[in-house]
Order: C-alpha cells, then sequence, then structure tokens
C-alpha cells in the first residue's frame, strides 16, 4: 500500500467512530464518490491496515464492570516462564488484554469482571496461584472520561 494520505486517515478515524457506516454516507463525509471511497477502504483492509470491525459491548451490562488494570512481575525471565504466564493469561476470561511491557514489571493485564469479590477471587486463584509470579500490584479503574475503544 502507499502512503496513507489526509482522505485514508479521515476514513480511518470515522470508521473506528462508527464501523457500521454505510459506504455512502462515508464517501458523502470524506468528499469522495461512493466507488472511489469504497476502492480505499478496500485497499486499507487489504494492506492490513484495517484489521476486522468489531462489536463494542457494555461491560455493566455484560455483568464486567469492574474493570482492574493490573502489573504483573515474574520471577524468572526465562521464554519458557513468559510463554507459561501467557498462555494461562489466554485462558483466563477475565483478562481482555495482556501486554509484554519494558520497566518495572513483565505485564499489564487489562482484567473485567462483576465485582471486587470476583477480581479478588481471579487476583487469588489465577494470578496467586501461577508459579514464577513475584508482584501484582492492581491499579483499579474508578472512571473512563476518555476511552476510544468503548465510543
Amino acid at each position: 500500500m502507499s502512503k496513507i494520505d489526509a482522505i485514508d486517515q479521515t476514513i480511518l478515524r470515522i470508521l473506528a467512530r462508527e464501523g457500521r457506516i454505510s459506504n455512502v454516507d462515508l464517501a458523502e463525509r470524506v468528499n469522495l464518490s461512493p466507488s472511489a471511497c469504497l476502492r480505499r477502504v478496500q485497499e486499507l483492509e487489504r494492506a492490513g491496515v484495517i484489521r476486522g470491525y468489531r462489536v463494542v459491548t457494555d461491560a455493566e451490562r455484560m455483568g464486567r464492570g469492574f474493570v482492574a488494570y493490573v502489573m504483573v512481575g515474574l520471577s524468572l525471565h526465562t521464554k519458557a516462564a513468559q510463554e507459561g504466564f501467557e498462555r494461562a493469561m489466554m485462558l483466563a476470561p477475565e483478562v481482555v488484554e495482556c501486554h509484554n511491557i519494558a520497566g518495572a514489571f513483565e505485564y499489564l493485564l487489562r482484567v473485567e469482571c462483576a465485582s471486587l469479590a470476583d477480581y479478588k477471587r481471579f487476583h487469588t486463584e489465577v494470578l496467586g496461584t501461577r508459579s514464577h509470579v513475584s508482584a501484582i500490584t492492581s491499579y483499579i479503574v474508578m472512571g473512563s472520561p476518555r476511552d476510544e475503544r468503548a465510543t
């Protein structure tokens, strides 16, 4: 794909907020013909710039209104220890994001569950039972004045 220009950036910005917008409406908003707009969107998809479309759900209504960001440190820094931890996090339904990061901790998790009691169970029975987990620091989300994943 050639360079992403201002029109492509506008298309991406609109699709990020309104993934179900019709091609005709999108074309009108970016001042292109519907066929030219569709070609651009298809090229962005082919090039892997647009990797997919998703549904944004209301965490509270889904019974997942308790959100915490969790920093996890490992006592062993081998490939096997990291892969084992990552596999366990892939299997934990409460973990909606798992990032291997640089800094004082090895991992940053976004954990969503129904309540503090459910989080305590996850903290104790999932994270607390993993070998090589040496530190767990939880940051409880009190509110999200800006969250572009949920617009």
